[in-house]
Order: C-alpha cells, then structure tokens, then sequence
C-alpha cells in the first residue's frame, strides 16, 4: 500500500484518523485534490482505526490534512463490543467525530436495530440523529417516525413527527415519543393515540410501559374502556388488572346508557365492571329531557349495562328541575328502573316536602319516564299555604303512593290512619277556613304543585274551623317539621362546603418539569448519569441536524 505524504499528516494537537490496513492506494488530484484513495485487495476491507471505533469499507478516500475521511462500499462502522453500523456510504469528520451514514444505514447496540436511509452520528455526544424517517426494531416493538433522535448514553431513542409503535397486542401513534430501550418505557408529548384489543388511549402527554401495557396520561387524557370513557386531569391504565383510575375534574361517560359521573378520584373495575368514584362526586342521567344529578360522598356503579346499579354513599342528594331529595344513601336499579331513598328520607315536589321511613322512585321502563312514587311508613306531605304565606297544607298517613303524568306528580293517595290539615279559599282568594279530617284513605289531585283537590275515603270524621276558632298549635299534626332550609333548588345545592372546598392533588408532571432520564436510570439500576450530559425535563424538544462540513467536492 501507498503512503501517506508528510504534507498530509493533519498537525499536532487533532484527533487523527490512522489507516490500520490501506490495501490499494492511487490518488486523483483532479476529483479529489489532496485525498488519499483506498480501495479493498482480494484479502480483506480497507480499516481505518479512531479513537476506540474502527471503519471497514470497499473504498476510501482520505483527507489526511482535514482529517476527515469518506468511505463508499459495504460500510462497516463498529464502536467498542456493542455499537455497530452498517451503510453503503459514510462521510467521518475526525476533528468533530461526526458521522453521515446514507444508503440503507441500520444501527445496533446488541438488544435494536435502527434502520434509515440517512443517519447522522455524534461520537462525541453518543448520538445519532435521522430526519429522513427510520424505523427502530427490538424484542418488544417495532417504532417508526420520520425524526428519531438516538441518545446511546441514555439508551433511549426520541422519535419526532409520524411516530407509530406496532406490537401484537396494541398501536401507538404520537406526535414525539421518547422511548427508553432498556425497560420498553414511552413518554409521549403532544396528541398520542395507543389503541388495545379492549381499549383506546388518548393523552397529550403521557407514559406507557409498553411490555405491560400499563400507563397514565397527564395532559387532555381520553380512555374508551369497556364502554366507558374516562377523562381527567390525570388518568391510569393497567391492562393486567383490567383497572383504571383517574384524578382531578374526571367525567366517565357511560356510552350505552348515557349516564355521566363526574368526580376528583375515581376507580373502574373492568372485570367487575364497577365504577368507584368521590370527591365531589356527581352521577348524571337524563330523565324524560331533564338532567337528574345524584351525589354523595361516595358513589359507586355496579353490573353489566342492562343491570347497572348506582349507590350514592353519606351525605346522598338528588335534584332535578322539579324534584330533589337528601338521605344517607340511595340506591338506583336499571332492571327495576326503582331508586331508593334510604335511611332519613326527604323529597320535595316542587314545593311539596315528602317524609317517610323509606322513600322509592319508580320509572318506567319502556318510557323511562318517571311513573310513581311510593314513602313506606310515617309518611307526611307539607306544603306551604301559597295564598296567606302563614300557613301549612299538610296531609299524613302510613304509606303515600304517588303517580306521575308527564313527569309531574299529579295524583297522591294516602293510606291507613290519615289525617288532613288543609287551607281552603273562595275564588277571591279569601280563608274560608280550615279542614282539619281523619279517615282510612286520602287522595289528593295536585295541579302545578298545588293541592287542586281532596277526596276522602270510608268514614272521615273532621270540621272546617274558622280561622280564628282553630289555635296556632292546633293547626299542625302530630310529627309536623318543616325543613324549608334544607330544601334543594338547584344542581349545585347537592354539594356541602366540604364538597367545594376540595383542595385538588397536584398532578406531577403537569406544571413543574420532570427529570425523567434519572428517573429512568434509577428504575432500571443503573448507575447517575455523567455530570457532562445534559438532562432533559419533561417536555417536547426539537432537535438540529448534525453540522458536518463538505468533505472537498465530494458530497
């Protein structure tokens, strides 16, 4: 082989590029001034050696004095035991130990491959950059992108634009993914879409432990999940033990019943196909067009979506439009289409306050219309005298059954040992006096929440006194308790100050960056990374295009 000449020997003080087997040398000042041309004998490759990485190639040629080295032909660029690449070209700057690899170019460090058709190679940074799309395949994934960004310290892979992960079990596709090699883990950063057999995941930034299929979004996160989307400010995903969780200002939509909880923590069951939810929580349905809002400390929504059951826990309330209530707990069946009302009941109509041991609301099934209504034990209605304002309408007995007409309660019977006080007034609106009856059964006909009119039933036994004839203690019937104050106007008013005064759990990741590249290290064992390389936080970043300076008139 030829040598080099002393004018090309690059000067003291540069890395310097050493031939280890030159093989043919020739040289052709007029294509390429003051190079050194190499080419491969019928033994072996043309090798060049720099600092611990060594190139084999068909041919090569050398700018000794640049020191910088362009080498054509089954390209072989090994790095110490573990980093190889292979490509039809390369051009290597050895001042700047950059490489530009093009024409089928695949990367390996032993456990991936990365394949592009041009790959830009930082030695100095351990880094290895493309932006003409690549494609990296391990024993877990095969990940495409048309920018990827490999950092070998790292041993994570940042893929840009297009990106698409494709697995057996599932698909990713984001706008950046930030991929660690070593433990299968991705962190996405702007729209994300993972698609499962049994669920779809949207996030805008997130992380997926892609082996288990086991993840949480941080940003706009959206998962269909066994016929329920769940969103929240934060929500997590573990395929194995078929659950779900999400935190802060959640909404889980039931897709086939239409029926909403919205909450500050909340916990799905796939396999039990149960929904816990609390903090502020509030289910939501729609009644005959009217939204009807059920809320307790805890609620919780049971059983497949023909036999669902809601239970609202401590502290129930409901309310729509013309009805409300409070308990300790209700229970709703979808089957039955009953709602319970369970220990210390209270409903109003309107302005209508209903009292009783037990409390049900039947709907029914076919029309899921409101049908009728039954208080079981000590039932009692009250109803302010909306004329004179002093007085109250009231009405008692053992049980009540009321039947809805077009959603309103138009038709209350009475039974066993009822007593009535009642209000009566001409047509000028002038106290006739008031009824004060005992009988077995009583029927009220309301009319826009108003008593319109009383029928009484097998031996009533009662007087119409003049006002001034009947005492003010004698105008309320034994149990008698208004809770006017108690009463529930609006959706808001299902919620306590506790309720609104929930401080929210600070979501990380969210506002404060997270240095997720220590975080990654300390996961898998390894040791800190070298203080030289820069970390990167939690966030989107664009990288630059290696600068590699032309090699002559050869590129």
């Amino acid at each position: 082989m030829g040598g080099v000449s002393a004018q090309e020997v690059p000067p003291k003080g540069k890395r310097q590029i050493n031939i280890v087997y030159g093989a043919n040398f020739t040289k052709d000042e007029e294509q390429f001034p003051g190079a050194s041309i190499f080419s491969k004998d019928e033994e072996r490759q043309v090798q060049f050696e720099h600092q611990g990485a060594d190139l084999w190639c068909d041919i090569a040629i050398f700018y000794a004095a640049e020191n910088k080295l362009r080498a054509i032909g089954n390209v072989r660029l090994q790095q110490g035991d573990s980093v190889e690449m292979n490509s039809g070209k390369i051009n290597y700057d050895g001042n700047t130990k950059i490489a530009k690899a093009w024409e089928n170019v695949d990367l390996t460090d032993g456990q991936m491959t990365l394949t592009t058709d041009t790959l830009y190679f930082n030695r100095e940074k351990q880094q290895s950059f493309y932006d003409s799309g690549g494609k990296v395949v391990d024993s877990a994934n095969v990940l495409t992108s048309k920018i990827g960004t490999y950092f070998m310290e790292l041993k994570k892979v940042q893929f840009q634009d297009s990106v698409h992960i494709d697995n057996p079990e599932y698909t990713i596709d984001s706008k950046q993914l930030d991929y660690y090699r070593i433990s299968k883990n991705a962190y996405m950063y702007g729209p994300s879409t993972i698609v499962g057999e049994e669920y779809t995941i949207y996030c805008e930034r997130g992380f997926y432990d892609t082996k288990v299929e086991q993840g949480y979004g941080v940003k706009n996160t959206k998962i269909n999940y066994n016929n329920r989307i769940i969103e929240g400010d934060s929500v997590y995903f573990d395929k194995t033990t078929s659950f779900a969780s999400a935190t802060n200002n959640i909404t889980v939509t039931d897709t086939i019943n239409d029926g909403v909880i919205r909450a500050h923590y909340a916990e799905i069951f796939k396999e039990k196909d149960s929904v816990f939810a609390t903090k502020r929580a509030v289910a939501i349905s729609l009644v005959q067009l009217d939204s009807l809002y059920i809320h307790g400390d805890t609620l919780m929504v049971t059983g497949p979506p023909e036999n669902r059951e809601l239970r609202a826990f401590r502290n129930a309330k409901f309310y729509k439009t013309d009805l409300s209530g409070k308990c300790d707990s209700i229970h709703s069946k979808e089957k039955t289409g009953v709602t319970e009302l369970i220990t210390n009941p209270i409903l109003w109509n309107l302005d209508n306050q209903m009292t009783g041991d037990s409390i049900y609301l039947i709907s029914d099934l076919e029309t899921e219309k409101l049908d009728s209504l039954k208080v079981i034990e000590n039932a009692f209605i009250i109803a302010l005298d909306t004329i004179g304002k002093t007085g109250y309408n009231q009405a008692k007995g053992v049980n009540l059954y009321g039947k809805f007409i077009e959603n309103e309660l138009k038709i209350i019977d009475l039974v066993k040992n009822t007593e009535v006080i009642y209000y009566m007034y001409n047509d000028d609106d002038e106290l006739i006096g008031i009824d004060k009856t005992i009988c077995s059964k009583i029927r009220l006909l309301m009319e826009n929440s108003d008593i319109d009119d009383i029928t009484f039933f097998v031996n009533p036994d009662g007087n119409i006194f003049p006002e001034k004839d009947l005492p003010v203690e004698g105008r309320k019937l034994k149990g008698f308790i208004w809770r006017g104050d108690e009463r529930i106007f609006t959706k808001d008013d299902i919620f306590d100050e506790d309720d609104n005064s929930i401080e929210l759990v600070k979501i990380r990741g969210i506002d404060n960056p997270v240095d997720i590249d220590t975080e990654e290290r300390e996961r898998n064992g390894l040791p800190p990374l070298d203080p030289s390389i820069p970390k990167q936080n939690s966030k989107a970043i664009t990288p630059k295009r290696p600068v590699l300076k032309k090699l002559g008139n050869t590129q």
